[in-house]
Formats: structure tokens, C-alpha cells, sequence
């Protein structure tokens, strides 16, 4: 279809040029074109389509041509530069064709059949050239964008994945340590440990990229959970709540863990933390509370776990998540509330 109407538009549209400049130059000095004879008339047409058809080949040419040497954004002083060639390329066939033809029928070429058949196809001929160089460089634009895209989304997957993987190294050693200590104590929960921890391990190994039932992120958190229990002191005093509603929605996994971590890490004082999840409307809200010695400072808040908590949060939720922390009397409050609309 796209090579049929190549041959048939040009075609068209010398008819519709050839209509326009005899009925111009009929309304400046009174005629009726097609009162003339039908001979002079085809013979004009005939010669119009030509004229078209060689313009064709002509503007298809530059626009290869200014495809080819565009480069970077565009400018006006480009534009310009490439609207001037097509214009005076126009000029120069209109004259060595049109014109001599105009001069040898009716009563030879006046001023008003120079102007006419000048400036009317060249009007024409910058329209087409216009629409067809604005869809190139719109195809250009789109091109443009969907590429930055691209490498805008590829840079943020190498950086999940760079994020995902630093979790790993600290969470290792620290399980292995805990396996390593209660193998001396109690052999059978050492292996209960084990168990826990290639679930652990296997959950870990899943795309990170993609979303996974609510559920087992609660249930990777609670194999965490005893895990940290194990190698955490006696004086712990530890509440888990986990809403039950939570079960089918989907979120990004690991984002909880860096809380829980932070509060194993950091509790002490009274020994008290407590971990809850709850659903409220379309959010989820994760809360973990654990008090801290006095003599110890509040947790930096450029800790390695939080911050790479925050940015994976602003790379998959953006403006649909917030955290927020804070010390409160002898106590260490984090909360992640995450919007699933």
C-alpha cells in the first residue's frame, strides 16, 4: 500500500496545484480554464504531474539527505537552512519547466503567471516538505526518548540488584555465626537452624524485581525472625503481630528485613521489641519498635541497611511509600507505610 500511494500521490497532487494556479490566475484576469480547449489543458496537466514527480524525487533525496546530517537537537538556524534549499531547488525547476511552458500558451507569460506559478507550487512543495520533515524528526524525537528510557531502566535494574545484593553478605555471616555457636550447644536445633536458613536462602535467590505474595514475605521474616532469636540475648522480651489480612497482596520483597535487622542490631535497655504488620484501607504498614541503652547513640541514619532500604523504596515506589524514624524516650521507632493502588 505504502509503494502504491508513492506512485499515485504525486498525481494528486500536481492536480491539485495545477486546479489552484489556473483558478488564481483566472480570478486576476477573468477566464474559465475550462472553457479552453481540452488539449492545452491536458497537455498543462500532463506536464504539472511531471513537474511533481521529479519534485518528489528531489525532496525525498533531501530528506535522506538531512536525515543522514542531523545531529543532536534541533535548531532554527538549521531549519532554516534546510526550508531555503528546498525553496530556491523549487525555484529553479518551476523556471525550467513551468514557466517556459506558461510562455508558450494563451497569450504568452505576464507578471501575474510568473508570481503564480511560483509562488503558489512552492507553497505546496514546503507544506509537504514540512509535514514530512516534522514526521521524521518526531520519529527521531521518540526514538531519542525511548532509548534514554531504556538505559534510565537499565541503570535502575543494575542498581536493584546492586542494592539486593548487599543485604547478603551481612545476613550470611551473621546466620552462619549463629549455626556455627549452637552446633556446640544442641546439634538437633543447630539442624532446625539450617533448615531455616536454606529457606532463607532460597527465598533470596528469587527475582527481586518482581512482586510476591504478601505471605511470603511474612513468613521469610519469621524464619529471620528465629533465626535472630537464637543468637540475640535471654533478656529479650520479643512481640510479633502480623495482621491476618495480610495474605494475597503483592509487594517487592526485602524491604521489611532492613528494620528487623537494625532492631536486632541495636537493641538493648530494657531488651524490648515488638514487630507488627497491619493493613489500613489499600496501605500496608510495617512497624518496628525496640528500645536502646541510654548510653548508646541514636542509630545513624546513614547506616548501609537504611539507606539502601530508601532507595530501593524510591525506585519502586515512588510517591507511594514513607518511612519514617525516630527516638522516642528509650525507644527506636521505624515505620514503613506502603500504598498498593
Amino acid at each position: 500500500m505504502k509503494q502504491y500511494w508513492k506512485y499515485i500521490f504525486p498525481i494528486l497532487f500536481g492536480l491539485i496545484v495545477y486546479a489552484t494556479v489556473r483558478l488564481v490566475n483566472d480570478t486576476t484576469d477573468g477566464g474559465k480554464f475550462w472553457e479552453r480547449k481540452w488539449q492545452t489543458n491536458a497537455i498543462e496537466i500532463i506536464c504539472a504531474i511531471a513537474v511533481t514527480y521529479l519534485l518528489q524525487f528531489v525532496l525525498d533525496a533531501f530528506i535522506k539527505k538531512f536525515n543522514a546530517e542531523q545531529k543532536g537537537q534541533i535548531n532554527s538556524k538549521s531549519i532554516l537552512k534546510e526550508f531555503a534549499t528546498v525553496f530556491i531547488t523549487c525555484f529553479i525547476i518551476i523556471n525550467a519547466t513551468v514557466i517556459p511552458m506558461a510562455a508558450l500558451t494563451d497569450d504568452g507569460l505576464q507578471l501575474n503567471d510568473f508570481v503564480i506559478c511560483n509562488i503558489i507550487p512552492a507553497l505546496y512543495v514546503l507544506l509537504y516538505f514540512a509535514i514530512a520533515r516534522g514526521n521524521n524528526y518526531l520519529n527521531a524525537y521518540v526514538n531519542q526518548r525511548l532509548k534514554l528510557e531504556k538505559i534510565t531502566n537499565d541503570q535502575l535494574q543494575t542498581e536493584l540488584k546492586f542494592l539486593k545484593a548487599q543485604y547478603h553478605p551481612h545476613f550470611l555471616f551473621n546466620a552462619l555465626n549463629t549455626i556455627y555457636f549452637q552446633m556446640d550447644e544442641n546439634v538437633q536445633e543447630a539442624k532446625k537452624s539450617v533448615e531455616k536458613f536454606s529457606e532463607l536462602l532460597r527465598y533470596q535467590l528469587y527475582d527481586q524485581q518482581q512482586t510476591v505474595p504478601i505471605g511470603q514475605e511474612i513468613h521469610y521474616l519469621q524464619n529471620f525472625i528465629e533465626l535472630q532469636k537464637i543468637r540475640s540475648s535471654e533478656k529479650l522480651q520479643s512481640t510479633v503481630d502480623f495482621d491476618r489480612k495480610l495474605n494475597g497482596q503483592h509487594v517487592y520483597p526485602l524491604l521489611f528485613l532492613p528494620l528487623v535487622e537494625n532492631a536486632f542490631k541495636y537493641v538493648g535497655g530494657d531488651y524490648k521489641l515488638c514487630i507488627t504488620a497491619r493493613q489500613e484501607a489499600n496501605n500496608i504498614i510495617f512497624k518496628v519498635v525496640n528500645s536502646i541503652p541510654v548510653t548508646i547513640p541514636l542509630i545513624k541514619e546513614g547506616g548501609l541497611g537504611l539507606e539502601n532500604l530508601k532507595r530501593r523504596l524510591e525506585l519502586l515506589y515512588p510517591k507511594q511509600h514513607i518511612l519514617q524514624t525516630e527516638k522516642v524516650g528509650n525507644s527506636f521507632i521505624a515505620e514503613l507505610k506502603i500504598s498498593l493502588s
